[in-house]
């Protein structure tokens, strides 16, 4: 394993500087964040089925100290506000919240007979050991309902940790959700989702130790858990702002916010107990608008109307503003002022990038060009502890007028690695780059080394100086980074630049919940992204598939290198008919059993060519999960 390294001089300068820029004297988010605390856990370890961490809470004891040079101030002071206050706070009469035990905040109503659970976390695990906090302080009574505020998997995934689907079955538990909710948490998870969690092990930084040269949080939460992610259906959908619920006495009435942060998402405000869940469009943080794991675009001008729509909406309704992620915040006029300036920000992005592109500015000379103003820049929740002005301003760019920039030049360029081959014999080589580069990092130009050196390690993924020298400058990159997020892709690249790439524990939210509730239409979606294009052309096959618990037909057919299906279709020229239950092939996809075993066991029938079936079968690709990110 490679050896962490200090801080250079450039970036214990840079870290220094910060202790200049902002209010360190304003203490009101360290009150907050305490406010309220009843108890933590006793054991720190949250454990996971195998019998793993799911979640550590004393990782993070090291936060404790003072800020050391290999860690910018900001980051390191909202690691503090994360990681150091976990367990189940009072956030008003009637709500409470569990916080520090996964990267987001699983909140808690109490009702008549029992509970509402808003947003039970990413894994079982962790959720359950939410729970547990909850039934021992407040008493154990029945959860009554769940709310699903958006389509992310931190916010459902540890769902069956806290009630079980034969109870939602029973109808005894409603579980609550924005319209479109399954589609967008499957679609995001599934058709993308082994691209999206490979890279979200850096964005979390999983790969990394925690310690101050690694890990010290991800701004949004301390971690992502590793556990058992989980999924139960929605039995209500809300679709529009206005909506009203009653569960067990307890009034809510909704705001739709698609588009926003989530594709589906909404805020909610209890009136009787003056309480407004904005779910996760206003945090303690700059959000992302395009996240670096990868994910939809996200509108801020869509994201500042319903942050000012709510502004005007539930005014003088609530005494406190919670949400998903972070601590709370009390009293009217805090919460508005942290509303509009959480709108404005988003506001300011978006026309700022508007006006200099329209003046012929580029997605990447924009984001040089933009500041906040210091109105907005210094609120401490408007930091860039998990979104940043330079990445969400090229998403802005990108939103109108995609990634090119207009000039010919970048048009149709080579790819990464047949360019790099070229920019390094253009430059005399790789030692003559080496050399420049070396000088480039003891000049503190980080920025610069880690874009050069990139070349020669493409050009030659097996130049050991190379990688180290791209390391080395993406470990100062990252210690010097106030938003976690960059920091772990930095620290993590480095890693891996220096260690290669290695399966350690990281979550992956193609989760067998998610894909036992994928609708038939999406997995055959899936299905058509696995076919490999160029072995499948040439080749034309029609199979006919009949799922007899669901009553449902569909008729699949390859040609042209593409697959096509239709509901409800049949052929008689099928060459194959493939009958049996989903669940059987929810199985089979899962690993749990092969289509033989299945066919053997009378539970799979396939009629016609099953020589077809299997030319069929072998055109689909499996996705490698730890593919190469840094190297080619």
């Amino acid at each position: 394993m490679s050896v962490q390294k200090d801080a250079t001089k450039f970036t214990q300068n840079a870290n220094e500087a910060w202790l200049t820029l902002l209010d360190w004297e304003n203490k009101a988010d360290f009150e907050n964040a305490s406010r309220g605390f009843i108890a933590s856990r006793e054991d720190p370890i949250i454990r996971n089925a195998a019998g793993g961490v799911a979640l550590d809470l004393a990782a993070y004891s090291f936060l404790e100290e003072e800020s050391p040079d290999t860690a910018n101030p900001s980051l390191w002071r909202q690691g503090r506000l994360l990681a150091l206050h976990h367990g189940l706070f009072k956030v008003t009469d009637g709500v409470y919240q569990v916080r520090g035990l996964d990267l987001s905040v699983m909140s808690i109503i109490q009702t008549n007979s029992g509970y509402i659970v808003i947003d039970p976390l990413i894994s079982a695990e962790t959720a359950k050991a939410g729970m547990d906090l909850v039934y021992k302080h407040l008493g154990k009574k029945p959860i009554v309902a769940v709310i699903y505020t958006h389509s992310h998997v931190d916010h459902w995934g540890g769902v069956k940790g806290v009630i079980s689907e034969e109870d939602v079955k029973a109808g005894k538990v409603k579980i609550i959700a924005p319209k479109a909710f399954l589609e967008y948490a499957i679609s995001e998870n599934i058709m993308a989702g082994n691209a999206m969690s490979r890279r979200a092990s850096y964005m979390y930084g999983n790969l990394l130790p925690k310690n101050p040269k690694g890990q010290v949080g991800a701004g949004l939460g301390q971690v992502t858990s590793i556990g058992t992610i989980t999924l139960i259906e929605p039995t209500d959908y809300v679709a529009e702002t206005g909506t009203k619920m009653i569960i067990d006495g307890v009034e809510m009435e909704f705001q739709m916010t698609p588009g926003a942060e989530a594709p589906s998402e909404f805020n909610f405000l209890f009136p009787n107990l003056r309480a407004l869940c904005m779910a996760e469009n206003c945090t303690h943080t700059h959000h992302n608008l395009v996240t670096p794991r990868g994910a939809e675009a996200r509108n801020p001008k869509a994201w500042a109307k319903y942050v000012h729509e709510a502004i005007g909406y539930f005014t003088g309704k609530y005494d406190v503003i919670f949400a998903s992620h972070h601590w709370p915040t009390w009293g009217e006029d805090a919460c508005v002022d942290f509303l509009k300036k959480q709108r404005d920000m988003y506001k300011y992005l978006h026309d700022e990038t508007l006006r200099l592109a329209n003046q012929g500015y580029t997605i990447l000379e924009i984001p040089e060009m933009i500041q906040l103003p210091e109105e907005l820049s210094h609120a401490w929740h408007n930091r860039g502890y998990y979104g940043t002005v330079t990445h969400n301003v090229k998403c802005v760019y990108q939103l109108y007028l995609g990634f090119f920039d207009g000039n010919p030049a970048t048009l149709h360029q080579l790819a990464p690695e047949e360019a790099s081959k070229m920019y390094v014999e253009f430059m005399g080589g790789a030692e003559a780059v080496l050399e420049k580069a070396r000088q480039s990092f003891a000049d503190g130009n980080y920025r610069w080394v880690t874009q050069v050196v990139n070349h020669v390690v493409f050009a030659d993924p097996d130049n050991k100086a190379a990688r180290d020298l791209e390391a080395d400058a993406m470990e100062q990159l990252g210690y010097q980074a106030e938003s976690g997020v960059w920091r772990n892709f930095y620290l993590t690249g480095a890693k891996e630049l220096r260690d290669g790439v290695m399966a350690l524990p990281a979550p992956n939210t193609a989760s067998p919940d998610a894909i036992r509730a994928t609708p038939a239409e999406m997995f055959f979606d899936l299905m058509a992204v696995r076919l490999n294009g160029p072995k499948a052309a040439g080749k034309q096959i029609v199979i006919n598939v009949n799922f007899t618990d669901r009553n449902e037909l569909y008729l699949l057919v390859v040609e042209n290198g593409v697959l096509n299906y239709s509901a409800g279709q049949q052929s008689d020229t099928a060459d194959t008919t493939l009958t049996l239950p989903r669940t059987a092939l929810d199985e089979i996809l899962l690993g749990e059993a092969t289509l033989a075993d299945k066919q053997a066991a009378g539970e799979v029938q396939i009629d016609g060519s099953q020589e077809k079936l299997a030319e069929f079968l072998s055109l689909l690709d499996n996705f490698e999960f730890w593919f190469n990110i840094v190297t080619p």
